[in-house]
């Protein structure tokens, strides 16, 4: 049986920048189920429910980033309309470019991102042209 993935966390230092970036670069929002969770637990709503896709959560980070940390980044990939105008503003919101935008020929636009955490994460514009 395949298993789809069905939430995300990303582990982050700074909650407050964290939810900032994401909020402006793609628009999520966020709900705290911190006591229910015992820490520091932001819930990330993506999307609307009808909406493809999955939801995830902002965790506070609770040991440093080092080569054998065993929760240091989740990559994902964000489904954009346009990587460039994504990019722009993952730019301009402190984000930094991980790997540059590269065509999957015949399918999509992809590149990499870091976020001020240092976490990276993918844009993906599907574009049957891309080459």
């Amino acid at each position: 049986m395949a298993s789809r993935p069905i939430h995300f966390e990303l582990h982050v230092d700074d909650l407050d920048r964290a939810r900032d970036f994401y909020s402006a670069v793609f628009g999520w929002g966020y709900q705290d189920f911190s006591e229910y969770a015992g820490q520091p637990y932001f819930a990330i709503v993506t999307g609307q429910d009808e909406e493809p896709g999955i939801n995830g959560a902002l965790v506070q980070r609770r040991v440093p980033v080092v080569d054998d940390n065993p929760v240091s980044a989740a990559v994902l990939a964000m489904g954009v309309e346009s990587f460039d105008a994504v990019a722009e503003t993952i730019l301009g919101n402190g984000g930094e470019v991980a790997v540059p935008k590269t065509a999957l020929p015949g399918m999509a636009w992809q590149g990499y991102f870091l976020d001020p955490d240092g976490n990276v994460f993918g844009v993906h514009q599907p574009d049957e042209s891309a080459a």
